[in-house]
């Protein structure tokens, strides 16, 4: 492997680890005093402690980038234009939940919004599995968390009335 290759490899992973991460960080600015506002809910008692969700979501936003990464070394953007767009869109939709959960206080507004982020986190996989079928396997496990979240917003809307909308 060439040098110049493969630290346009290196570039192209940094790259696609910020893209995730700020998204992340966006949805972060929303969840700066969530953990307050989270204790004050009604939760059902399979529900995860506050501090899990840092953990759990830094290393899906981890994978969720290294897997754009491999779509995207397959052919660059246009080569994977769909299911890097796809990729895109659900990172934006992902980093929105927050803002509409914990700070806008919209429980019915994030619901719906968490079940279409679940659909793209799925066309996404589809559309990553058929360029690179690793690059889908490493969005399971997000898929699976959004999944198990949608439960839990519905949940907790359902459970706090007062305190979301």
């Amino acid at each position: 492997m060439k040098l110049d290759s493969m630290k346009g490899r290196l570039l192209g992973l940094v790259a696609w680890l910020a893209v995730s991460f700020t998204a992340a960080a966006f949805g972060g600015m929303a969840s700066a005093r969530a953990g307050d506002f989270y204790l004050l809910l009604v939760r059902p008692p399979w529900a995860p402690p506050a501090w899990v969700f840092a953990p759990a979501w830094t290393l899906l936003y981890f994978l969720m980038g290294v897997a754009a990464w491999l779509v995207w070394r397959e052919g660059g953007f246009r080569g994977a234009r769909t299911g890097l767009s796809l990729f895109l869109i659900q990172l934006a939709v992902n980093a929105l939940w927050t803002w509409l959960f914990f700070v806008w206080r919209v429980g019915a507004v994030a619901f719906g919004e968490i079940l279409i982020l679940w659909v793209l986190i799925l066309c996404t996989i589809v559309a990553f599995w058929r360029v690179r079928p690793m690059a889908g396997v490493l969005l399971l496990p997000y898929l699976a968390w959004v999944s198990f979240a949608s439960a839990l917003t519905y949940a907790v809307w359902q459970g706090n009335p007062g305190l979301l909308s």
